[in-house]
């Protein structure tokens, strides 16, 4: 008997949108379980184990009782490493219900998924991402944590089209993290290097998930 496609979910709930250029917009949040990086900095540290197995169309079935009461147009994939899994089919769904489907990933996966808007956040050491991400990705973001330096601001902006933005997202608001989004900053002002803005956690500000 064929097995319906199911993921591995650790929680999925209705917010706004904290990071990036979709900073403020009222999203859905599917978070999945796994990652392959487990960065000392990550901020969902639960993520990387733990989570149940879910059927597609139960992931569905809690996004829409989530949009019945908070109508968001954007539903947000993110974890630990939503590319881990298979995802295709779980994005294919939400499109047939008329939303938008973002998804936010360390890059080092294929963006296969026909998602709307992908968000690519490369990580230390080698800040790697899959090549396809060239086309692919709408904002990169790069989490200000004390690895980060001018030259990987410089290499990362350099591998992207001039017309996605690279963003400083400061190390969960830190004011350390802050200062130094601020200095890389003016220092890519200086080398001449274009759309790079520095960011926040706008969740962590106003205290919501």
């Amino acid at each position: 008997m064929h097995r319906p496609p199911s993921l591995k979910t650790i929680e999925i709930f209705a917010s706004v949108q904290g990071e990036g250029l979709r900073q403020g917009e009222p999203t859905i949040f599917v978070r999945l379980a796994g990652c392959n990086l487990r960065c000392s900095f990550c901020d969902t540290k639960y993520a990387w184990e733990r989570g149940r197995v879910q059927t597609v169309a139960e992931v569905i079935q809690q996004v829409r009782s989530l949009w019945r009461g908070f109508p968001a147009r954007w539903i947000c994939l993110t974890g630990g490493e939503p590319l881990r899994q298979s995802i295709a089919p779980l994005i294919r769904e939400l499109q047939k219900h008329g939303l938008a489907v973002q998804v936010e990933t360390n890059g080092t996966f294929a963006p296969r998924p026909a998602a709307d808007w992908y968000t690519v956040s490369p990580k230390p050491p080698a800040y790697a991402f899959h090549a396809s991400f060239r086309k692919k990705a709408k904002e990169v973001k790069l989490v200000v944590s004390r690895a980060l330096t001018t030259d990987v601001v410089r290499g990362v902006r350099r591998s992207f089209p001039a017309t996605v933005p690279v963003l400083l997202q400061p190390q969960s608001n830190a004011r350390w993290s802050m200062a130094k989004a601020m200095k890389l900053l003016e220092e890519a002002v200086r080398l001449g290097l274009i759309n790079i803005r520095v960011s926040v956690q706008l969740h962590k500000i106003y205290q919501v998930k």
